[in-house]
């Protein structure tokens, strides 16, 4: 059963973040939870391929014996960050900087850490 006023509690703290433009959280089948896209995004489209980019990074790597970090998209002026959260879900967050990635990539494992015991 997900903890639906923990969820909201970490994307707040997260999003409290200036360099954070959006933050969501996935189902691991690409459903919304909670959280919202960008502005003039469809969000059902954006879960759900996030879903499956996550889904196919770690197909793409067990053969490599490796462990992901997490997916990480570079836009001109941006970033996605996309990081599991357990078994259950995924935390897909829109930078609005590419830089102090290493601060926030750190604020971002976190998040999801923490939303893995939420969901």
């Amino acid at each position: 059963m997900v903890d639906n006023a923990l969820v909201n509690d970490i994307l707040g703290e997260l999003n409290g973040s200036s360099e954070i433009e959006s933050s969501v959280v996935v189902s691991r089948s690409g459903m919304h939870i909670s959280g919202q896209a960008p502005d003039g995004v469809h969000l059902e489209t954006f879960v759900a391929m996030s879903a499956i980019l996550l889904g196919s990074a770690e197909t793409a790597i067990s053969e490599l014996k490796g462990e992901l970090e997490n997916i990480l998209v570079e836009l001109d002026r941006s970033r996605i960050v996309i990081e599991s959260a357990g078994n259950k879900g995924l935390l897909v967050v829109v930078t609005n900087t590419k830089d102090n990635f290493e601060s926030l990539a750190s604020k971002i494992k976190k998040a999801a850490g923490d939303l893995a015991t939420a969901l």
